[in-house]
């Protein structure tokens, strides 16, 4: 369901929108990165045998289920508007974090981790579209960006909760916190407007016979016509790269830093780190994007990623390695979160979730490799400093990647407020 050309706002400001977007991906990221918490927990566990390869099995379990919540999400999000289905994840999420929290063994748990990707899968197109069509045209990617460092936000949340409670407390105990997400229900259905509505430039501009004729009709297949094609493909790879950083960095950091030497508080330390430079550099990157440098931006960022993971297996300081663990941060969740601002600003609000949706259920296939990936080159590489290694080729690709993109762009998404918009112009063909 949509809203009919002319209308005169998308319905929501942007400082509620970008208040409500920071909290639910701000528990969507201590739910993301608790199993990175308390893997040296699990690890330890005395009855369910927990290997490192069971540990990376566990995350790609987690990553498995969020293609399907992304492409169903995003795609029910532009057909039905952002608000129920945007309710029905927080409380999928909720349930099968409490579902977690009760396992009684080790499939059981496996199991419930699944599940809880769906909804964190679910959930970051439809805030991600929700805070974009609300935000200030001249501040898009500022706005989107303040929203979405709520994943690290969540995750140092999680770093501190783990270091506080573990290992002393059953790690089960860490997973009852998922079940918060309940207690949005009531404002998410309040402030999220029932239907998609665009700002007025774009509305005007969908009126236009270039900006395409379907409502409810194949938005996958104009995703991959000529207009898009080509932009399409590249935002999926780039977020396939972007994800196997992400994921693979939020189930290992922890376990990597014990295995050089640091003891679970000192990795949870490091963890925090990751997640506050996630935050600082994703803000900051996001300010630059918002002056016409989106692009740049994001390809500095996966290099940062290169070099931060390098410089955190090499013996330094312990202030510079808590640096580097925090531009590693910026690296992984900032770049991924500078992708989906890409996105957004590449697509009309009809087409947003869809392409925000697939981009990242495609790209989901980097979540469920990168656990897995980094946990293969940790058992086939004896070196301590192996798990670190492993993030330097997606990072490379990545960069390269965004760089092939052309540098038109939707101008409606990142002109200043009053300036002419072109309708659907595409970001590269």
């Amino acid at each position: 369901m949509n809203s009919t050309p002319g209308t005169p706002t998308t319905g929501a400001r942007p400082g509620p929108a970008v208040v409500l977007g920071l909290v639910i991906l701000c528990i969507e990221g201590y739910d993301l990165f608790i199993l990175g918490a308390v893997g040296p927990s699990l690890l330890h566990h005395p009855d369910w045998d927990v290997t490192k390869s069971t540990l990376g099995l566990l995350g790609s379990l987690t990553a498995l289920g969020m293609p399907l919540g992304s492409i169903a999400a995003g795609w029910a999000g532009d057909l039905y508007g952002r608000r129920l289905p945007m309710t029905i994840s927080l409380a999928w999420l909720s349930l099968a974090m409490l579902l977690s929290a009760v396992a009684g063994n080790l499939a059981l748990f496996g199991a419930t981790r699944f599940l809880t990707g769906m909804g964190i899968g679910a959930l970051i197109p439809l805030v991600t579209a929700y805070v974009s069509e609300a935000a200030d045209p001249a501040r898009h990617s500022l706005q989107v960006g303040t929203a979405t460092t709520g994943l690290a936000i969540g995750g140092i949340v999680t770093g501190v909760v783990g270091r506080t409670l573990l290992p002393e407390w059953d790690f089960r105990t860490l997973f009852l916190f998922g079940v918060i997400p309940l207690i949005l229900i009531p404002v998410v259905w309040r402030l999220v407007p029932a239907v998609v509505q665009d700002h007025p430039a774009e509305a005007k501009a969908e009126t236009a016979p270039a900006a395409g004729t379907e409502e409810s009709g194949n938005r996958l297949r104009r995703l991959l016509g000529p207009q898009y094609r080509r932009s399409t493909l590249l935002f999926w790879a780039a977020t396939f790269s972007g994800l196997v950083i992400v994921y693979g960095a939020s189930t290992w950091l922890p376990t990597l830093m014990v295995d050089n030497g640091y003891d679970l508080s000192s990795s949870l330390e490091f963890s925090i780190a990751f997640n506050v430079g996630a935050v600082i550099g994703t803000l900051g990157a996001a300010l630059v994007a918002d002056r016409g440098l989106l692009k740049v931006s994001t390809i500095v960022s996966f290099l940062l990623a290169a070099v931060a993971m390098m410089s955190l297996s090499t013996p330094q300081p312990r202030p510079l390695l808590l640096a580097a663990s925090a531009v590693a941060g910026f690296g992984a969740l900032g770049t991924q979160a500078l992708v989906n601002i890409y996105v957004a600003h590449a697509h009309p609000a009809r087409l947003r979730g869809t392409a925000l949706g697939f981009s990242l259920g495609v790209g989901r296939v980097g979540a469920i490799v990168g656990p897995s990936y980094v946990a293969a080159v940790t058992v086939l590489i004896s070196s301590s400093k192996a798990g670190f290694y492993a993030f330097v080729v997606p990072a490379l690709l990545g960069a390269l990647l965004i760089g092939l993109l052309r540098s038109g762009r939707r101008t409606s998404a990142a002109a200043p407020a009053g300036a002419p918009a072109e309708a659907d112009a595409p970001l590269a063909q």
